[in-house]
């Protein structure tokens, strides 16, 4: 079943309403790190996680905040505006779902205050000169559903209901308005721009979308659907349909933009077709020489990994994360090993030392004295007083179109406390994560930090190379020919909540939904 389907169970009940509401396309997105600067456990990062798993055609400029260290919490939000007169919405970026929802005036059970710092808005179609219902027989619904609903009535509001993988669940109704933007018009610079685009009108939430903690006024889909507001601005001429980010985990921000990007140069792979998210055929994986083959259930031609800058950690299936994580005792059954002349091992209830050959986690098995111990019942962490990079093996992804991607120890590890020495692995078991996780693998901002990653819609491809996000990009207006600087923007450097420097994009990043249990 297409993970979509999982996601959004579509029209549920009968909704009135006397004002019509529309969401216009293109938009400069101010986007911040959702949970920097707070005081969030490892639990919730990866409860986070589980939750989610002609006309001038536009370079938007989306300035974006926050680090994306799991240390800090980390996910990415940003502003928009709109309405007329425009008013301004935080609202979660999301790669993996396709509808921009915002919560709306009279709405059951929306928080009223968030505990990021930010002050929460309501959206009210009464309020927007510019603001228009959606009926169920409007063409802009059957746009969303790909047909006309059954049991459309005249009158009958367009609705929607989208439910995640903890049962959270948000429903409510379709409207459009003017979505407003800033737009590239020259080397760091931006002009303002509006469009018309359809998004939903939260009602009723449920679930963790009604708690304070990590609350926002909404949640910004980027998926390849005819609903996302990627998708709707491209119809409408307004931009490409392409985007891309560039995570800076170091300083905090980075870049987004929508449009094509020019410098830096980088390979490209085909996106795996018919698929609700951004997947690509994964050949192998590489930890220090060692060739870690996938299996076809994994990486086949219907299959592969899912690149998702919403995701906070990073996901392996069962078999793969044996090798490359879990300590395995039987030399029969591990991959990888080495002789060792004294070893000191942690299990679950005993302490074990060894002589002669013992197995490691090849991640781990340049540093046999390391101690590991478990935090929060599934974070495996242990202290490390030396430079990590120089203490442990690059991980590298091979794609097809020799595409790869290498992940530095600094990004794979993160620091459990800053200044103490102490560090975590940030691959995690997807077979404990899913109905179906022992085939999933989901790379997420912990493995994509430090890299542009360039979304082409059209050509159906994703790219990235390495890169130092703090710096600027260049980006293609597609309409002149010309060729602009867009650099990271800095949000969040006057919230206490949520600082460090701002990641720019050119177009909106989406956090990826994937549906997976606790």
């Amino acid at each position: 079943m297409d993970l979509r389907v999982l996601m959004v169970l579509g029209v549920i009940c009968i909704w009135q309403c006397n004002e019509i509401l529309m969401v216009s396309g293109n938009a400069f997105f101010e986007v911040e790190h959702k949970f920097k600067g707070g005081n969030r456990t490892l639990k919730e990062l990866r409860a986070h996680d589980v939750r989610r798993h002609g006309r001038m055609l536009d370079a938007v400029d989306l300035p974006l905040g926050g680090n994306g260290q799991p240390s800090d919490a980390g996910l990415y939000f940003t502003k928009i505006k709109i309405g007329k007169p425009p008013k301004e919405y935080h609202v979660q970026i999301d790669t993996g779902s396709d509808v921009l929802w915002i919560n709306c005036e009279g709405c059951e059970k929306c928080p009223k205050k968030s505990g990021l710092g930010i002050k929460l808005n309501l959206y009210d179609p009464k309020t927007s000169s510019t603001a228009n219902l959606v009926n169920c027989d409007d063409s802009q619904c059957t746009m969303i559903y790909q047909g006309t609903l059954s049991g459309c009535q005249p009158d009958m509001l367009c609705q929607y209901e989208v439910t995640y993988g903890d049962g959270s669940t948000t429903s409510g109704y379709f409207v459009e308005d003017d979505f407003h933007y800033d737009r590239v018009s020259g080397n760091m610079q931006t002009t303002s721009g509006n469009g018309s685009i359809v998004f939903g009108c939260g009602a009723k939430q449920s679930g963790q979308l009604i708690t304070a903690d990590e609350a926002l006024d909404g949640i910004m889909g980027f998926g390849q659907a005819n609903s996302s507001v990627l998708s709707q601005l491209a119809a409408s001429g307004k931009v490409q349909k392409m985007f891309s980010h560039c995570l800076d985990n170091k300083k905090g921000g980075g870049i987004f933009s929508i449009g094509r990007v020019i410098e830096p140069k980088m390979n490209h792979t085909p996106l795996i077709p018919n698929q609700a998210h951004y997947n690509v055929v994964m050949k192998s994986i590489e930890v220090d020489g060692e060739v870690v083959k996938l299996d076809t259930d994994t990486s086949g031609s219907d299959r592969g990994a899912i690149i998702d800058s919403g995701t906070t950690l990073a996901y392996l299936p069962d078999d793969v994360y044996d090798k490359i994580v879990n300590t395995v005792g039987a030399l029969s059954l591990c991959p990888f090993y080495r002789k060792v002349d004294f070893a000191i091992v942690e299990a679950e209830y005993v302490t074990l030392i060894f002589f002669g050959f013992y197995c490691f986690p090849k991640i781990l098995a340049k540093q046999p004295q390391l101690q590991l111990h478990t935090v929060e019942d599934q974070f495996k962490c242990f202290q490390y007083s030396g430079k990590i990079d120089d203490g442990f093996p690059n991980v590298i992804f091979r794609f097809a179109n020799s595409l790869t991607l290498t992940v530095h120890p600094h990004e794979y590890f993160f620091p459990l406390t800053e200044g103490e020495n102490k560090w975590c692995v940030g691959w995690m078991n997807s077979g404990l994560q899913s109905r179906d996780g022992k085939d999933v693998t989901i790379l997420g901002d912990i493995v994509l930090s430090g890299k542009v990653v360039f979304y082409d819609l059209v050509n159906q491809t994703i790219g990235w190379t390495e890169y130092n996000c703090s710096s600027s990009i260049k980006v293609k207006d597609s309409e002149s020919g010309a060729v602009y600087t867009v650099g990271a923007h800095d949000l969040s450097s006057a919230n206490s909540l949520i600082s460090g420097r701002s990641l720019l994009f050119l177009f909106v990043l989406i956090n990826l939904f994937f549906t997976i249990d606790h």
